[in-house]
Formats: structure tokens, sequence, C-alpha cells
């Protein structure tokens, strides 16, 4: 029960067996904020650190199909693992063509991932029959990762400024609907600002007021000084203030509402004062926005990520795997100690008997 088993793997391990080459890869994800030139200028400064996020979300990607199936369309990983015939090694070869589930299951065997949660460092060893193989899919995967991550800082910066460029879109709508509101009132009414024309024409009642004071002055004077009962220049006095006061009245009915269906000046001043308030806001909120805008694009450009490898791709000289005397070691030790457990079984039994 122990040297049977043990003869035998130690036959297949050291005849049947074929070596295998490792290649290491290692890299982690880095977050680099870099500093804007009013935080600089106050002394502040980011330093680049890694995201725990973004590893773990790589770590999955790693054991993914997805990324085996690119990979085995760009290096042909069936090809790459069954370079020995399954029959001369059925335990560690691939036996080609296969699903690509079994392509996946081969890959959990042959590229060993170890993620340290702690400080984000991913180390993968990658085996193959040819260093140059493994080297390759080395390579393959960090450069795969690296488009991984460039992605989720493409996704991540689109993000970010998405929202303020819709609120910028809706500012330069609201902004153009008031302006077109706005010069369709003026076309309208016939009238640039109408605050101004009421300026006007309560300057133009008031000249005709003084107007009136003088005349009425001149009125009593008249009479005062005068004996005659109709005396032509009294009349002449009285009909100028009737003159007058129609035209002041004439005057104010067009400041005012009046019968004639006409939009009185009041009435064009506020409508006027609310779409130029609506044209205000607009405009402030617009600018509002597009600083908003700004400083989101800005705020992305100034955090990435990027993909740091602390172990590159590495190409071996000799074979590591199978670790035969290791692996008949452990062997050695389960037969030993199944055979123990069932030695003390049995004299248990016989005890009972």
């Amino acid at each position: 029960m122990v040297l049977a088993p043990c003869l035998l793997a130690a036959y297949y391990l050291w005849n049947r067996a074929a070596d295998q080459y490792i290649s290491r890869v290692g890299f982690s994800v880095r977050t680099e904020e870099a500093s804007s030139a009013i935080e600089l200028l106050g002394g502040i400064t980011s330093l680049s650190g890694s995201s725990s996020s973004d590893t773990d979300i790589l770590y999955e990607f790693l054991q993914s199909q997805e990324l085996v199936e690119r990979i085995d369309r760009e290096l042909d990983l069936r090809a790459i693992w069954s370079r020995v015939d399954p029959s001369d090694d059925p335990i560690f070869a691939y036996h080609a063509p296969g699903t690509i589930e079994d392509l996946v299951d081969h890959w959990q065997r042959a590229v060993r991932i170890y993620y340290d949660g702690g400080t984000g460092l991913i180390d993968i060893e990658v085996l193959a029959y040819d260093p140059q193989d493994a080297r390759a899919i080395g390579q393959m995967i960090f450069e795969e990762s690296s488009s991984m991550i460039n992605q989720l800082s493409a996704i991540a910066r689109e993000d970010a400024i998405g929202y303020a460029r819709d609120e910028l879109e809706q500012a330069e709508d609201r902004l153009a609907a008031a302006r077109i509101a706005l010069a369709e009132w003026r076309n309208e009414n016939q009238t640039v600002d109408p605050t101004a024309d009421t300026a006007g024409q309560m300057g133009l009642v008031t000249n005709l007021q003084a107007q009136l004071a003088e005349a009425l002055i001149e009125l009593d004077l008249l009479r005062d000084t005068t004996s005659r009962e109709n005396d032509p220049r009294v009349t002449q006095a009285e009909r100028r203030i009737t003159v007058i006061q129609n035209r002041i009245d004439a005057e104010r009915s067009v400041l005012g509402a009046n019968g004639s269906g006409r939009t009185a000046f009041a009435d064009l001043v506020g409508q006027f004062e609310r779409l130029a308030v609506d044209q205000e806001f607009a405009e402030q909120a617009y600018t509002t926005a597009l600083a908003s805008f700004d400083a989101a694009r800005n705020d992305a450009r100034r955090q990435s990520r990027y993909l740091a490898a602390h172990v590159r791709p590495t190409l071996a000289e000799a074979s590591q795997y199978p670790d035969r005397p290791l692996q008949l070691a452990v062997l050695t030790l389960f037969a030993f100690l199944i055979w123990t457990v069932i030695v003390l079984v049995a004299y248990s039994l016989r005890d009972r008997r």
C-alpha cells in the first residue's frame, strides 16, 4: 500500500512526466492623482497608491473565460499545452482539442495566481513545455490586464464627467430658449428695451406737467390783472391748459391700460423684465454648469489608473516543474498515513472481537 504507489509514481515522474518551464510576472494596479497648480502652491501633494477594488476586479478577470479566449485566439493555448502527447503524459498534458471549459480548467492548473490583498500585489506563474511559450503567455496576460485597467479608467473618467456634461447641455438649451423668447418678444412689440421707452414717456409727461403748471399760473395772473369778462387772452390761456391736460391724459393712457386694445407700457415692462430675468438666470446657470464641467474634466484627467509591473515576464533556463522530489515525498506521506489509518482500524476491529 505504500511502496507500490511510490514506485509507480517515481517511475511516472522521472520517465513519463515532461519537463515544464515557469515564467513569472508580477504587477499591481496603481492610481496616480496629479495635483493642480493651486494645490501645489498650497503645499498639497498626492502620492500614487494602489486601488484595492480595481485589483479585485483584475484578480477575477485573470481567472475568467474571457481572458482565456482572448489569449487562445492570439497564441493557440491548445497547441502550446498539448505539445507533449497526452498518451505519454496523461496527467499533466492537455487533451486537445477539448471545449473552452476544458481549456479554462487547465488554465487554473497551468496559470497560478497569487494575490496579496494587503499590498494589492498580484504574482503569476505560467507553466508551459517551452520557456518561450511560457514567457509569451505571461506577456499576453500582462498586456490584456493593462488593456482592461485602461478600459476601467476610461469608464470611470466618462462617468465622472457624464453628469457634468448633461447639466451643461441642459443649461445650453435653456439659455438658447431664453434668448429666442426674448428676441421674439422684441420683434413682436417692436422695442428693444421698454424700460428706456417708459423713461422717455415719463419724461414727456413730466415736461407737460411743468408746462401745465406754467399755464395755470399765467391764467391766474391774467384773471387778476384783467377786468374784461371775455378777454381773448384768458380764453387762449384756458384753451392752452385744456390742450396740455388732454395731452397729459393721452400720454398717461399709453403708460397704463386703456380701452384701445393696445398693450400698456406697464404690461410690456413686466413681460420684458420676466424674460430678462429668465435669460439672466439661464446665463448664470450656463456659467456654473460650464465651470463644473471644466472642473470635472480636469479632475478626471488628473486621476489615472495604470498597471505597474514589478516583475516583467521572465524567461526560464531550467525546468522547475514538476517538482519530482516534493511530489514523491507528498505522495509517500499520504500513502503512509492511509496505511497507518487502515492498520489502526484493523487492529481496533480485531481487539473488539
